[in-house]
């Protein structure tokens, strides 16, 4: 099946599940709506670890923007819209606003991406990681002493927009986007420059400007999943979007195996649903989160869904 017809299929599939979703439960809607908003962190993250070899701590960060940005316009514009109407309708009946909301969330958290990238991209490995967290945690402390938004009590009284077709629209979208983009011939570069980066540069390739290319798209989908979480919660607070959030994405790029969007997909599923299969021992998730990092790296190091054989690698082989 051709990518743009399986995309076509995804949105069509989407709009027929959403006119239904009336009928299920509220929780259960709930927790299928956060699988979504997980796979778009996931796959976005999964462009910037797993396909061109950064390692990104940041993602919350990025996440936030977008939240904050998307739920400000809804909050403070959509009123303004049809005033006649009212506020729930003026905003969230409106799919072009909504629209506009996200994709300005995801604007918003691009350029936040492209500020922390052009600097910071230079840097490999370990100096990148901490720079990326040092910037998530700069976000959250920039929300936190922003009254307008509500400061460190939270931003409260955001539209419940975010619905079934929404969310998965946009994840069938970040999926198709990630797929195609990685597989063309622009994206080989990033292949290039996770495979090997000296050799990748010293062939021609401007390494800097595709890992700031990488960041910058990769920010964007995690600014509009930002966008869909503080509609479907209808409250934030910075304190959501913490570093901790942060380790949650990358176990599931981990969990799902570096540079396999099928698997992280299926990770992002399962992680979900795992918190909720353990509430009653929820104040133990991160300790099992971290055995189950441990693990993996010790038995399946390229991931629990990649189903590659390992390979031993030999300084030289006798004839």
């Amino acid at each position: 099946m051709k990518p743009k017809i399986f995309l076509l299929l995804a949105f069509v599939a989407a709009f027929l599940v959403s006119r239904a979703s009336g009928s299920l439960n509220a929780y259960y809607l709930d927790v299928l709506l956060g699988i979504g908003i997980n796979i778009i962190l996931a796959v976005s993250l999964n462009l910037i670890n797993g396909y061109t070899g950064q390692f990104s701590l940041g993602h919350a960060g990025f996440m936030a923007v977008g939240a904050y940005a998307a739920a400000s316009i809804t909050t403070f514009l959509g009123p303004h819209v049809l005033p006649w109407f009212g506020k729930a309708q003026a905003a969230c009946g409106i799919p072009l606003l909504f629209l506009l909301a996200l994709v300005t969330g995801g604007i918003g958290a691009g350029v936040a991406g492209f500020l922390v990238g052009v600097p910071s991209l230079r840097l490999k490995g370990d100096y990148l990681a901490i720079v990326t967290l040092g910037f998530g945690e700069i976000i959250r402390v920039i929300f936190q002493n922003i009254q307008a938004v509500g400061g460190s009590s939270g931003f409260k009284g955001i539209l419940p927009c975010t619905t079934f077709f929404w969310t998965f629209s946009w994840a069938a979208l970040t999926v198709y986007a990630v797929l195609s983009l990685v597989h063309s011939t622009y994206g080989r570069g990033f292949l290039a420059v996770h495979d090997d980066e000296v050799a990748a540069a010293s062939m021609g390739i401007n390494t800097t400007r595709y890992k700031v290319t990488v960041f910058v798209i990769g920010a964007f989908f995690a600014g509009v999943a930002g966008g869909l979480y503080a509609h479907l919660k209808t409250f934030i607070s910075p304190g959501g979007f913490d570093f901790m959030k942060s380790i949650d994405i990358v176990v599931m790029v981990i969990l799902g195996g570096m540079g396999n969007t099928v698997g992280v997909v299926a990770a992002a599923i399962l992680l979900t649903l795992l918190p909720e299969l353990l509430r009653p021992v929820a104040e133990y998730r991160m300790i099992l989160y971290s055995l189950l990092i441990i693990v993996i790296m010790l038995t399946r190091p390229q991931g629990l869904f990649v189903w590659r054989p390992r390979t031993r690698k030999t300084g030289s082989e006798g004839p």
